[in-house]
């Protein structure tokens, strides 16, 4: 399914932005000679008029191979289908199309996805966990996020992004909260609790989470300290060491506060109180010692059923937001690469094809709609990413050829070979640290 699903996202992919340079290239009068899928050794190749059409076995990207007197010699009578013979105007519009492809690509799959009966979680605090930067900001369950940072949210989805956008770019973090009829103020202490860089596990480090549990076991992780103490799922805790246990987060506290010591506690099983003594297992965390005992809890279905929201959205309606939604994710993603260079951002949050694949393959076992919109997130990275100033980008050769428009004349062979180098060591410099972060992720499990 992970590997099905890899190709699939990446072919669709790369096949748009190809097909964005091709048809803004036919339409231009340029001749195309060869459409890739893939790199390397073509597994498949059918000639089609002008144009070859390849399958390469290399599922890593793709490329347009356009007439060019520059890479070869070209007969007389081909000469203005030449690329590089073309207006200058021309030749921005075809290095455009692809990444505006990928946008565009974005833009349907995203109407697809929010048009018809939508499900979406009020932007209301189920949790906040113990220690964290959010129960120190004074946040409670129940607590109504109303903004971030003076930007309004209307969902979990938002506000999850608008936190973390907030942490890259600003550096701070504030929420606007309704707390019954008073409109309250968070603000997050960020330095004291080491989140000044958004990195993978951020926004779990702030401790706010949309869900609320009850203090019951849903599940035990077999050979953990709940499975040796004889915990089971169902059990209702009740007591540990006599002290009452009134919510999960307690009982999650309590475990956390006793690394390696037994206590007891009391639960209810089949309507019967039963007390067990549980010894949690030493787990190194943030510099320190934690207890951990390998349970799940169990969801309030009631609390997540206030949370949830159905909403019908016509197809107009899907598509203008779904705009929306494409231009903003394409400055947040713009951000955050800026943010990676400034610092705001951790480079370990680059991700390479191994995670692509990973969360490709997740996406689909949840369903059509969950891959949907991740292809659409993808293929937003992918265009704005190709949009940078890069040799070797499209982002590269569009510098080039407004380099050229406003010189009146081409740059020289010595500047393009220049360029060129350094837009590969840049391009062979980000995939190495894109796979090192993947390798480091499988083997952090």
């Amino acid at each position: 399914m992970t590997l099905l699903s890899f190709l699939l996202v990446i072919g669709v992919l790369v096949t748009f932005h190809e097909f964005g340079h091709f048809l803004a290239a036919r339409l231009c009068g340029v001749k195309v000679l060869t459409f890739s899928i893939g790199f390397g050794k073509p597994l498949w190749a059918r000639t089609f008029g002008d144009t070859e059409w390849r399958l390469a076995w290399i599922p890593l990207g793709g490329f347009v191979r356009m007439l060019d007197e520059r890479e070869a010699p070209v007969a007389p009578q081909d000469r203005q289908r030449a690329f590089n013979q073309r207006p200058v105007w021309q030749r921005m519009i075809i290095v455009l199309a692809g990444p505006v492809a990928n946008l565009l690509l974005a833009v349907v799959l995203f109407s697809v996805t929010m048009s018809g009966e939508q499900t979406r979680l009020q932007p209301l605090v189920g949790t906040v966990a113990a220690q964290t930067a959010a129960a120190a900001a004074g946040v409670k369950p129940g607590d109504r996020v109303m903004a971030v940072n003076g930007e309004a949210v209307q969902d979990w989805g938002a506000l999850r992004e608008a936190m973390g956008m907030a942490i890259a770019n600003d550096s701070r973090l504030e929420l606007a909260l309704q707390r019954d009829s008073q409109l309250l103020t968070a603000r997050f202490d960020l330095p004291a609790f080491g989140l000044q860089q958004l990195d993978q596990n951020t926004l779990a480090k702030l401790g706010l989470m949309p869900a609320r549990y009850l203090p019951q076991i849903a599940a035990v992780v077999p050979e953990g300290a709940a499975a040796r103490a004889g915990l089971k799922a169902g059990d209702k805790l009740l007591t540990a060491n006599g002290q009452p246990l009134a919510s999960w987060e307690a009982w999650v506290q309590w475990v956390h506060n006793h690394p390696g010591q037994q206590f007891s506690v009391t639960v209810l099983r089949d309507g019967k109180p039963l007390q067990l003594q549980v010894r949690p297992d030493v787990v190194e965390q943030d510099g320190g010692s934690v207890g951990r005992i390998g349970a799940a809890p169990a969801l309030d279905k009631t609390w997540m059923d206030s949370l949830t929201l159905s909403v019908q959205v016509a197809p107009g309606e899907a598509m203008l937001a779904a705009l929306g939604r494409t231009v903003d994710l394409s400055w947040h993603t713009l951000s955050t690469l800026g943010a990676m260079i400034t610092g705001g951002v951790s480079l370990e949050a680059l991700s390479g094809p191994l995670t692509i694949a990973e969360y490709a393959g997740k996406s689909a076992s949840v369903g059509l709609v969950a891959l949907l919109e991740f292809m659409a997130l993808i293929s937003v990275s992918l265009g704005v990413f190709n949009l940078l100033p890069v040799p070797m980008l499209d982002g590269g050769h569009l510098l080039y050829h407004v380099a050229e428009w406003i010189r009146g004349r081409p740059l020289s062979d010595r500047v393009y070979e220049v360029g060129q180098r350094l837009g590969m060591a840049f391009i062979l410099m980000v995939m190495t640290l894109a796979l090192f972060n993947d390798f480091a992720r499988l083997l952090a499990g």
